[in-house]
C-alpha cells in the first residue's frame, strides 16, 4: 500500500472539525485513504453505491446515532445528497454533548454539486482534495515513471507499461460512461471525450472558446458547461492569468491542462517513454506534470496562475503565499540543460518576485544569477513545504 501525504493532513483535519469532506477524482485512492484513517480509530465505513448500506440508512438519523462513538465513513456521499441536513443536527447534537471532533468523513468524486450540498453543514466541515500519487510519495528514480503514467495509483504501480496504459484507458471509458451521466446527464459522451482529446493536443495553451465550439458545432455556452464539468471531476485545470500590472497589456484568456499526466498519455495513444519523448505535447505534458505536483504541496490559500503579456513576456507559473513567504516565480523546462528567453526576463522585471526558480528534469541545484535558481521538481516541493509550513490554514469551500 503506497503511504499518501494526505494521512497526516486528513487525521489533523478530524482533529479540529466534525466532519471532513474527502473530494478527488474515481479510483485516485479516497476510499483506501479512508480506511487507513479508519483503522486507526473506533469507525463505520458506508459505501452508498451498496444497496445494503442505503437499507441502513433508512432512518439515517436513528441508525448514525446508534454509532456515535465511531468515526462514520460514507463513501459516495454525492448518490444521497438528503443526507446533509442529518449530518448537520448529529453534528450539533454531538457538540452538545461532549463530542466535537471527528465525526463524518464523507467521499466524493468531486463536483460543483457536491460542494453546494456540503454547504449545509459551513462551519463544522473542512474540505480536503486528494490527488494522484505526486513526486515525494514516490521514490527519486521513479519520477519519469510517474510523469509517463500519471498519479492513479492503479496506473502508477502497474507492473509494465501496457498494464498501466489499459487501466488508465479503462478509466477513461468508465468516466464517459459512469460518472459523466451522474453528474451531467444531458453531456454526450462522446461529444466530451472528442472536447477532451481537443484539450490534450492544446495542453498548455490558452483557452480559445470559440475554435473548440467551433470544433464541436456546439455554442459557447454549452462548450463552457463541457469545460466546467471536467473541471469539477478534477480531470482538467484551468490556471488564471496573473493581474498585477495594470499598465501592462496582459493575456486574459486561462490556460488549460489535463490534470493528471497518465491520462493526457492515454488520450493521446502514447504508452511509451520513449513515444512520449518523440511527440510534440512532450513539453507542455511536462509542464503540466510539474505544476500539479507544485501545486498537490503547496498552502490551499495559496493562488496559483501564470503570466503573459502581449509583448511575449512570460512565466509558467506564479504563487502567491501571501505573508513571509511572498510571491515566487517558476519558469519550466524539460531539458537537463535549461535555457530561457527574453520574456522570461521581462516577466521578471514586471512580476518582481520574492523568489525566482527554473524547474528542470535534472537534480543539480545552482544559482543562474543573484535572482534566479536552477532546481529539481523534488527539491523545489521540498523547499514549498519548508518554506511555507508556518503559512497553512484550514480551507473553505
Amino acid at each position: 500500500m503506497q503511504p499518501r501525504a494526505a494521512l497526516a493532513a486528513s487525521q489533523l483535519a478530524l482533529s479540529r472539525e466534525s466532519a471532513l469532506v474527502l473530494l478527488g477524482p474515481r479510483q485516485v485512492g479516497k476510499t483506501t485513504l479512508a480506511l487507513q484513517l479508519g483503522a486507526t480509530r473506533p469507525s463505520l465505513y458506508l459505501d452508498l453505491e451498496a444497496q445494503a448500506d442505503l437499507e441502513k440508512l433508512h432512518d439515517a438519523a436513528g441508525y448514525l446515532r446508534q454509532h456515535s462513538d465511531k468515526l462514520v465513513i460514507l463513501d459516495e456521499m454525492h448518490r444521497l445528497p438528503t443526507l446533509f441536513a442529518t449530518l448537520r443536527g448529529l453534528i450539533d447534537e454531538g457538540r452538545r454533548t461532549g463530542q466535537p471532533h471527528g465525526r463524518f468523513l464523507l467521499l466524493g468524486s468531486a463536483s460543483l454539486d457536491l460542494m453546494r450540498q456540503s454547504e449545509t453543514l459551513a462551519g463544522r466541515v473542512e474540505y480536503l482534495e486528494l490527488g494522484g500519487l505526486h513526486a515525494l510519495e514516490m521514490q527519486p528514480d521513479t519520477l519519469n515513471r510517474l510523469w509517463l503514467r500519471g498519479g492513479f495509483p492503479r496506473s502508477t504501480l502497474a507492473n509494465d507499461d501496457n498494464e498501466s496504459f489499459a487501466r488508465r484507458q479503462n478509466l477513461i471509458r468508465s468516466y464517459l460512461e459512469r460518472e459523466v451521466p451522474l453528474f451531467g446527464p444531458r453531456v454526450p459522451a462522446e461529444t466530451l471525450r472528442r472536447l477532451w482529446t481537443m484539450l490534450a493536443h492544446h495542453q498548455g495553451a490558452l483557452l480559445n472558446a470559440s475554435q473548440l465550439a467551433s470544433s464541436l458545432a456546439v455554442s459557447s455556452p454549452t462548450l463552457a458547461r463541457y469545460i466546467d464539468l471536467l473541471v469539477d471531476l478534477l480531470l482538467v485545470r484551468r490556471l488564471p492569468p496573473f493581474h498585477i500590472n495594470e499598465g501592462k497589456r496582459l493575456v486574459k484568456s486561462p490556460k488549460t491542462y489535463i490534470r493528471d499526466s497518465g491520462l493526457l498519455h492515454a488520450l493521446l495513444g502514447l504508452s511509451t517513454l520513449d513515444a512520449l519523448l518523440g511527440h510534440p505535447v512532450c513539453g507542455a505534458s511536462w509542464e503540466g506534470f510539474v505544476i500539479e505536483n507544485l501545486l498537490a504541496v503547496v498552502p490551499r490559500h495559496c493562488k496559483a496562475s501564470f503570466y503573459r503579456t502581449a509583448r511575449g513576456a512570460e512565466m509558467d507559473l506564479v504563487l502567491e503565499f501571501g505573508g513571509n513567504a511572498g510571491v515566487w516565480a517558476i519558469e519550466i523546462k524539460r531539458g537537463t540543460v535549461p535555457t530561457t528567453k527574453r520574456g522570461f526576463s521581462e516577466a521578471l522585471q514586471d512580476i518582481q518576485p520574492d523568489k525566482a526558480f527554473i524547474v528542470y528534469a535534472g537534480t543539480e541545484r545552482y544559482r543562474r544569477n543573484e535572482s534566479v535558481e536552477v532546481i529539481g521538481l523534488r527539491e523545489l516541493m521540498e523547499e514549498i513545504i519548508g518554506k511555507t509550513a508556518q503559512s497553512r490554514i484550514p480551507s473553505t469551500p
